[in-house]
């Protein structure tokens, strides 16, 4: 049997994204320790800070339960990890996911209680650091850290999916779904209780062995670990890389995080160098190119793009490099130049190997893996009276290499001229790109389709949707992509599409409704054509080009009624994605006539082909204009409607472009209401709307730029 690449690629980067489930909740229990040991230090605060104080005895509760999840990680990882697999009934997985785990350890537990000789396991003793044996929920057992957790919360998480709908006998019905997982649970886990009791002491060794290499390789490890975590972060690999030295034993027991906690006050009350006192911490610098480098190569992309766009350029990138800076949040500016010029992201990995390493070598470790909140809590503050010297020179080379980001991003950018924001074409929007993004252009580059943003749009559309598994059903009106899927609970959260162009979302139970926008004809047709497992032909559904000719937004404009009617405001219109103003701000009205006109001098750029019931215009100004007749009126594919215009057409102001009947929409149960939006109203602030009132067809203005 053949293992498809792209499938054993999607399952690792699910492998990896399970695992991130429970270290989400790292960041503020970590925080909240290095706040507590804060309040504590006499030598920060003072007298109130000592033993036998409120204050003293305070924090010192508030510090055991922050230690909560590090304390019991490994039941974390067996409880949350099976919620990132899980089919369905995650929650229910999740509780298996915990019986399991403390049947497995207490197998263990038997096995080395009768035979602890046998597999070489001193059971007698104490379980703690360098015995082997750790106790997990009070069972005394094999120490193996999250990574056992892992693997039996996998093992968990695969019978789940296996035998949850198992179909057994109705007198029996008692042990269905949740019951018959953990009894095949039960039976499995006593032989691989049994083979860890075997295998796992003599992994332990090897651990042992590999931490010994990485202590003793000094900068080379340092240099190769944070260049690893760098390059695999695109595919999502990142994890297999820093779980297991922060959280994990890669180099010290308990992991990076935890141990760098639990010394704290011993590090700050001690001159000698950081390097020296812990030189496991030479592997958590790696958030240093979140807080140094990335400024660097933000203010490249800044000073590299168009004199014209630099404003707009700063408006993207200064939300996203302060969330890197403060929060170590990186994916917002990183994917951005790695979607438009991977060596950037290439020689990003390297210099924050090498910022890294340069670091190590003047003698900094610490827990630096976030931003700056990290580098202030858990390392500044509280080490700064011993390690005022380090950390000065930390910020020292930090600076050099933002100076030494911004010289090659900027060579690099301007020698290949890539299109970063701010160097695109006049007609392309500026935007920053997301993750999913990314992975929707690799596999968009082995159609031959990878500058293609329509198709690259269709992808990341199919993905958010729970791929083409999930789909029923794909219908499009002017500006919808309608889409019926089988599992609501897999469709993405609204940020994933709006990252992805998509100018909102609307959820009603397993009908979804994607707001692509005037281009949704193109995009259903990738879409289509993706959901079939078709080849993409690359020149096929393209969009129009574009007027080449100047638009001036400024010019001032006058848009009468496209109808006769009662007008009212966009916000009052029954259907979310026009009152929430998705596709742009505008007006509607409740038409008395029969005929829709232009309601200025316009070129026609799209009508729907096969419904007929809505038109699109650019006006001389360069606004873009959409006239929808009637509401949901697409499911009446055309009927009662008769189009007097074709795509390409230059219309004056009155020209007739559709005819309606009001009785067959009203007959079929549909409103008849008719929408002019503004689709780009944000490129014209100065936009007026004419008050509700009654208005006549191209005589009574109705919006004025």
């Amino acid at each position: 049997m053949t293992i498809s690449k792209d499938r054993l690629m999607q399952g690792m980067q699910r492998f990896g994204g399970a695992m991130y489930t429970p270290v989400i909740l790292f960041a503020f229990f970590g925080l909240t320790v290095a706040l507590s040991i804060i309040c504590k230090n006499e030598g920060i605060l003072g007298s109130i800070a000592a033993q036998g104080t409120v204050w003293y005895d305070f924090w010192f509760v508030v510090e055991q339960g922050a230690w909560t999840v590090f304390a019991q990680m490994p039941i974390l990882f067996a409880i949350a990890v099976p919620i990132g697999f899980a089919k369905k009934e995650p929650a229910r997985c999740a509780m298996e996911g915990f019986v399991i785990y403390m049947l497995f350890n207490y197998f263990i537990a038997g096995f080395l209680t009768l035979h602890g000789a046998y597999f070489g396991v001193d059971y007698s003793q104490a379980a703690g650091a360098g015995t082997g044996l750790a106790m997990i929920a009070n069972i005394k057992t094999l120490d193996m850290g999250m990574l056992g957790a892992i693997f039996i919360a996998c093992m968990t998480a695969y019978l789940h999916n296996r035998f949850y709908d198992t179909n057994i006998p109705d007198w029996l019905g008692i042990f269905k779904g949740p019951a018959f997982v953990v009894a095949v649970g039960f039976a499995v886990m006593i032989p691989i209780a049994f083979l860890f009791c075997m295998v796992w002491p003599a992994v332990q060794h090897a651990i042992m062995q590999f931490q010994d290499f990485l202590k003793t390789s000094g900068l080379v490890g340092v240099w190769a670990y944070t260049f690893s975590e760098r390059i695999l972060l695109p595919a999502g690999l990142h994890h297999f890389i820093y779980l297991p030295f922060i959280f994990g034993p890669a180099v010290c027991d308990g992991g990076i995080q935890a141990y760098w906690l639990q010394h704290l006050n011993d590090f700050a009350v001690s001159g000698q160098s950081l390097a020296d006192l812990f030189p496991e911490g030479g592997f958590a610098l790696h958030g240093s190119s979140k807080v140094f480098g990335l400024p660097g190569a933000a203010l490249a992309i800044y000073m590299c793009a168009k004199p014209e766009k630099r404003k707009k350029t700063a408006a993207l990138l200064i939300p996203a490099t302060l969330t890197a800076v403060i929060c170590g949040i990186t994916e917002p500016l990183e994917f951005t130049f790695l979607f438009v010029a991977p060596l950037l992201y290439l020689v990003h990995a390297i210099l924050s190997a090498c910022l890294s390493s340069a670091l190590y070598a003047m003698g900094l470790a610490g827990n630096f893996g976030g931003g700056l909140i990290d580098a202030f809590v858990q390392n500044w503050i509280p080490l700064f009276q011993y390690h005022a010297g380090t950390y000065i020179m930390q910020i020292v080379i930090g600076l050099c290499f933002t100076a030494i980001y911004f010289v090659v991003f900027r060579t690099l950018i301007l020698k290949f001229d890539y299109a970063t924001p701010g160097r695109t074409a006049d007609d392309v929007e500026d935007k920053l790109f997301s993750k999913a993004e990314y992975q929707a252009k690799k596999e968009m580059e082995e159609m031959g389709l990878a500058d293609n943003a329509l198709a690259i749009k269709a992808k990341v559309f199919l993905d958010c949707l729970g791929g083409p598994d999930n789909i029923k059903e794909v219908t499009n009106c002017a500006t919808r992509l309608r889409v019926t899927v089988a599992d609501p609970d897999k469709v993405a959260t609204v940020g994933k599409f709006t990252k992805a162009g998509a100018f909102g979302l609307v959820k009603n139970g397993k009908a979804i409704q994607v707001i692509v926008g005037l281009s949704v004809p193109q995009v259903r047709s990738y879409f289509d054509a993706l959901l079939k497992g078709e080849k993409i032909d690359s020149t096929a559904a393209q969009p129009a080009a574009k007027e080449t000719a100047a638009m001036d937004n400024s010019l001032a404009m006058k848009l009468n009624a496209c109808v006769s009617g009662r007008l009212m405001d966009m916000s009052e219109v029954n259907d979310d994605m026009f009152s929430k103003k998705m596709m742009g701000d505008g007006i509607a009205i409740e038409p008395e006539g029969d005929t829709v006109v232009a309601p200025a001098d316009a070129e026609v750029t799209m009508i729907m082909e096969e419904s007929l019931h809505a038109i699109g215009l650019r006006l001389q100004n360069g606004a873009e204009l959409l006239i929808h007749i009637g509401i949901d009126t697409v499911k009446l594919n055309g009927q009662g409607f008769t189009a007097l215009v074709k795509a390409g057409d230059k219309v004056k102001a009155g020209t007739p472009l559709i005819q309606f009947d009001q009785q067959v929409i009203k007959d079929a149960g549909y409103q008849t209401t008719v929408i002019m939006a503004v689709t780009n109203s944000t490129d014209y602030p100065q936009m007026q709307k004419h008050e509700d009132a009654e208005v006549k067809c191209n005589e009574t203005p109705v919006l004025v730029f």
